[in-house]
């Protein structure tokens, strides 16, 4: 069966059919679901080309991703993968994920451009000054920045507040009596980690206190990372009292530093973790800062790259959603 065919069974148009088929949101939900059952019972499956060919798009979108060992471990990172798709599959697209090498991420960004293979992109980890930002603003292909750049083009981004979480952690660690505060950070060229970074330091100095230097470990975004560093700040003549860890994978490294050197966590060193980790890894319930529903952050990039498809405005699709603290058993009052 063809979609005329298919129309024709309904009594409908076959505009309205290939509509419904590809989940425009000016036909009804009655119509759809009557064309969708109808398709179903026929057997009817559209012709990706000629969809393609007719519509002008693939019907694709996707991700250029320069993959580090612990992406597929992450399950925040899954999460948000998990809800991009369900919310493509939906509309009956498809998401096609471009591992790559960093040193050639932006040329494979050049060459999916100019081949136009996909009808948009999801740009992530984001840097200060973000070049693939910065390129694909000037090209027309809709995109949207998994985080916020400096970049001045307007561009359509989705972001969580960070400033606004590490002052959650940073206040909470004070509220308990700690001022002896270290901050492992993922590397500060990139957006996320350097407004965590620059956010503890005024927290810091806004409650009179001036930050210790060697209580800043700015290169931990892995298990190992964030191991190695825990072990530096344990083993230093002055220990700190309290850590805030501004990424759940290396979270997961420090704690299984303290839990090696036998520190009673939360009684001689408290801890704060940015993203929810695994509690089979730690074995506690870790304080933590959350940014809620990764999911459906993944189902809200979405949206927003179709509305740039449909003609709205990059600088109208700018989405800061908050993060919030998770009260664990990883904080207590300072002892000195």
């Amino acid at each position: 069966m063809n979609l005329k065919s298919l129309a024709q069974s309904l009594g409908i148009s076959e505009t309205t059919v290939s509509r419904a088929l590809n989940g425009y949101p000016e036909v009804s939900a009655r119509t759809r679901q009557r064309v969708l059952e109808a398709a179903e019972q026929y057997g009817y499956r559209p012709n990706p080309m000629a969809r393609s060919l007719a519509s002008g798009r693939t019907n694709v979108i996707g991700i250029i991703h320069a993959l580090v060992a612990n992406d597929l471990a992450d399950p925040m990172f899954m999460q948000i993968i998990g809800g991009m798709v369900e919310a493509l599959e939906d509309r009956q697209m498809d998401l096609i994920m471009a591992p790559v090498s960093p040193e050639n991420e932006l040329r494979s960004y050049e060459h999916m451009v100019k081949e136009r293979r996909v009808d948009g992109l999801i740009v992530g980890r984001t840097k200060l000054y973000d070049e693939r930002v910065a390129y694909l603003a000037k090209q027309g292909l809709p995109f949207v920045a998994h985080g916020r750049t400096r970049v001045n083009e307007p561009h359509a981004w989705f972001d969580y507040d960070n400033e606004s979480g590490m002052r959650i952690a940073v206040e909470h660690l004070l509220a308990h009596g700690h001022q002896r505060i270290a901050l492992m950070s993922a590397p500060i060229d990139m957006n996320f980690a350097r407004q965590r970074y620059d956010s503890f330091q005024s927290v810091m100095r806004d409650a009179g206190l001036q930050p210790n230097p060697d209580y800043l470990k700015d290169n931990s975004n892995d298990r190992r990372g964030g191991y190695a560093a825990m072990q530096q700040l344990i083993n230093s003549a002055h220990p700190p009292s309290a850590v805030i860890v501004d990424n759940h994978m290396a979270g997961v490294g420090a704690m299984r530093a303290l839990l090696d050197a036998g520190i009673a966590i939360g009684q001689q060193m408290s801890i704060i973790v940015w993203g929810k980790m695994e509690d089979s890894l730690a074995g506690y319930k870790v304080t933590t800062i959350e940014q809620p529903n990764p999911d459906l952050a993944g189902k809200k990039m979405v949206e927003m790259l179709l509305a740039l498809q449909n003609g709205t405005p990059p600088s109208e699709l700018q989405v800061l959603w908050q993060p919030v603290l998770l009260a664990g058993e990883t904080v207590n009052q300072a002892s000195i």
